[in-house]
């Protein structure tokens, strides 16, 4: 039996990858970075921090699986460099401190379109964050890049009501690689991809996750 170690577990892909891994036979221990506190569970270990002082609780993170779920908008964050510490700084610390204690595979959701080339900066810097935890070292790395996320949120994102209600009637003309995806069809693709224990590193695209 096997350890999860997730962060991101109150967000829209989070928090059904969360009940996934604690129903699943594969793993005997849960462990959660979170700022809040989440429901109390048998398998569940919460690790209750600001996640700039995660370092202090490194040997706490000791984990098999990784699953990285964090991420913000560039107007929730309020800021290029508050951006850049969720979607970079944060994905990369809890990958080195959780490779350090033996991690062996890291599964982090990035975005469609990530390229650390790119002019647009939320897809620049998704790109960078991909390269970044390729180079940590991991025997496995998966990452997921789900186009729009369809799912009931805590808290309302600015554009996203309208883009959802052009998806759902007009969805039939957009290119199966734009398309918008469920996010539970995102967080069964994490579990099931971490299953198969396949060594390299491995992209996911939004219409390949459909499937699930």
């Amino acid at each position: 039996m096997k350890t999860a170690l997730i962060a991101g577990s109150t967000g829209l892909i989070g928090k059904q990858l969360l009940q996934l891994l604690l129903a699943s036979e594969r793993y005997s221990k849960v462990i959660a970075v979170t700022r809040t506190d989440l429901p109390q569970h048998p398998k569940l270990t919460q690790i209750k921090t600001e996640f700039g002082a995660i370092g202090e609780r490194s040997t706490h993170l000791i984990a098999d699986d990784v699953f990285c779920c964090l991420g913000t908008t560039m107007a929730k964050a309020g800021s290029k460099e508050q951006f850049y510490q969720v979607d970079f700084y944060y994905p990369l610390l809890l990958a080195k401190l959780c490779k350090a204690e033996g991690a062996k595979q890291y599964l982090l959701v990035s975005a469609l379109g990530a390229d650390k080339k790119s002019s647009i900066y939320y897809n620049q810097v998704k790109g960078e964050i991909e390269e970044a935890i390729e180079d940590v070292g991991f025997p496995t790395v998966h990452v997921f890049r789900p186009s729009l996320l369809l799912g009931s949120r805590d808290e309302k994102r600015a554009g996203e009501d309208s883009a959802k209600f052009i998806y759902k009637y007009f969805g039939f003309l957009i290119p199966k690689r734009f398309k918008a995806i469920e996010s539970a069809k995102v967080a069964r693709a994490m579990l099931s991809f971490a299953s198969k224990e396949q060594p390299g590193l491995f992209i996911h695209e939004s219409k390949d996750l459909q499937q699930f």
